[in-house]
């Protein structure tokens, strides 16, 4: 398995006209410097009146599939 960390902060005005545009990627810079694409629909559990914002967890599988993210501190 594959760990990437990266920090996010999206008011809840831009996530939300993300959410509502379909098939939506969220580009991130993990902490190692790679650029990461990850589907804004994958943010959608951590979305809040303050909209998305943390540092995140994303960990791939085999083949680079996705397995989880989770937000893992404010």
């Amino acid at each position: 398995m594959t760990h990437f960390y990266f920090r996010l902060n999206i008011s809840y005005q831009s996530f939300e006209q993300l959410y509502r545009t379909p098939n939506t990627i969220v580009k991130v810079r993990e902490e190692g410097g790679k650029m990461i694409q990850i589907p804004a629909m994958r943010f959608v559990p951590f979305f809040s009146q303050l909209g998305v914002r943390g540092r995140f967890e994303l960990i791939l599988g085999e083949n680079n599939k996705f397995e989880k993210l989770q937000q893992v501190s404010l």
